[in-house]
C-alpha cells in the first residue's frame, strides 16, 4: 500500500471518529501500527463492537467485511463503516 492511500485511509478514520464523536460516543482512531494497543480496530468507542473503516470510491463489500470478521476479538461485533467522498457514512454488519 502507498503512501497516498495510506494517508486517505487516516483521513477517513479520522474523519469517521469525529462524525461519531458529533453524535455522542468517546471515539478515536486506534493506534493500530507497531502493536501500541493490541486492537485490530479502526476506532474504538463503540462498545461490543470491532470497526473496519473504509474511505474509498470502489469497495469490496465482502472482502472489507470479510477483514473485519477475522480482526474481531472474540465476543465483538464485526462492523464495516464505508464512505465514498461527498457522500454519507453507511454501515454494513
Amino acid at each position: 500500500m502507498g503512501k497516498a492511500q495510506r494517508e486517505k485511509g487516516k483521513r477517513g478514520e479520522l474523519l469517521l471518529a469525529r462524525f461519531l464523536r458529533e453524535h455522542g460516543y468517546e471515539a478515536r482512531r486506534t493506534s493500530q501500527y507497531c502493536g501500541q494497543t493490541g486492537d485490530a480496530s479502526d476506532v474504538i468507542g463503540l462498545p461490543g463492537l470491532h470497526i473496519e473503516c473504509k474511505f474509498v470510491e470502489r469497495l469490496n463489500i465482502r472482502e472489507a467485511l470479510g477483514q473485519a470478521v477475522r480482526d474481531a476479538k472474540p465476543g465483538l461485533i464485526p462492523v464495516l463503516f464505508h464512505k465514498r467522498s461527498r457522500e454519507e457514512w453507511q454501515v454494513t454488519l
